[in-house]
């Protein structure tokens, strides 16, 4: 069995947690990221977690020359991992076309070699905004989606819809791993969440906030029709999902008779407010963040949360980390930042 995966946007957040669970799963990884908004300081992060250096190319995903090259030197993969894309709502919303450009031709030029080189296995980053505004708690695999909030989560959800339609036709299995919010820092504090310019979700700007790295704190809207008036969203710790990844990957190896193509929650499977997650991290930091409330913000969806029982039942898989570990290790990755 070929134990070789590409992972692509490698040195991301989530993409390079999850190196560091395939590596200390056994798996043979070789990373892709064009550092336009990953960081190669992430790769020696990497590096000295699992104390071994990891094959890096500095590729972007919409060239398809590069993108060929790569597999032609390297030849067979036994898999894939594609995170590589932009994430930001806000951005998305302000600039729609570089999102449609990047996140969509990157994966097509992406499925265009897996398709070439016949590689057995592909997981797909996705995401719970593809659920869009709902108003029925949890949501579940089968959840009719909702009105899209982002031109971020239409990418993403176009992304599952392109990968469906070529499932059908080809020998590859494909997985769609629809992850809620992650958060948290490896436990050493060698890796994790790299901030570029000013946070956007919660938990960062929760923890610069605290350093002193930004001025103000804002709880964007109080007046939501949830339990405490705030946003609730389902907080799932990086490290989990990194957990997940590799356990789709096994899950894949393992099952012959796996469908062609499977989607999939990934989710703590309990929803926390704004305000309950900023009273996780007062407690495990003992400081008072004094935040102001502000209006609401464009794109954000009341509250969404996940039945995990699919992960459970196929990938044998369980969160671990509570609330409180995800600020924790978030807190200590912040306190390394700020050295």
């Amino acid at each position: 069995m070929n134990k070789k995966i590409l992972v692509t946007g490698g040195l991301g957040y989530i993409g390079s947690h999850t190196m560091v669970d395939l590596i200390k799963k056994g798996f043979d990884v070789v990373c892709v990221d064009n550092l336009s908004r990953g960081d190669k300081r992430l790769l020696k992060g990497v590096e000295q977690i699992v104390q071994k250096k990891v094959k890096h190319y500095t590729i972007d995903l919409c060239d398809e020359a590069a993108l060929k090259q790569l597999f032609k030197k390297e030849k067979a993969f036994g898999g894939i991992i594609h995170f590589a894309a932009y994430k930001s709502v806000n951005e998305s919303v302000r600039e729609p076309l570089l999102y449609y450009h990047n996140n969509l031709k990157s994966l097509v030029n992406l499925l265009d070699v897996t398709v070439s080189y016949n590689v057995p296995y592909f997981i797909f980053s996705s995401s719970c905004s593809v659920y869009g505004d709902l108003h029925h708690m949890p949501v579940n695999e089968q959840t009719t989606l909702g009105k899209i909030a982002s031109p971020y989560a239409r990418t993403k959800r176009m992304g599952e819809e392109i990968i469906e339609d070529i499932s059908k036709q080809q020998i590859t299995k494909f997985i769609s791993l629809r992850y809620f919010n992650p958060v948290g820092a490896h436990p050493s504090a060698q890796i994790g969440e790299w901030q570029k310019g000013k946070p956007e979700n919660l938990v960062p700007a929760i923890t610069q906030f605290a350093a002193g790295k930004l001025q103000s704190f804002i709880v964007h809207g109080n007046d939501y029709p949830t339990r405490d008036g705030t946003c609730i969203r389902d907080y799932i710790h990086v490290c989990d999902i990194a957990d997940a990844h590799s356990k789709a990957l096994q899950y894949l190896m393992r099952e012959k008779k796996a469908p062609r193509y499977q989607i999939i929650n990934l989710g703590s499977g309990t929803g926390t407010s704004v305000l309950e997650a900023i009273k996780a991290f007062e407690k495990v930091s003992k400081q008072k963040l004094h935040y102001t409330v502000g209006p609401r913000r464009e794109g954000d969806v009341v509250q969404i949360y996940a039945d995990n029982t699919l992960a459970q039942q196929l990938l044998q898989w369980q969160p671990k980390h509570s609330i409180d570990s995800m600020m924790r290790t978030a807190w200590k990755w912040q306190k390394k930042l700020s050295e």
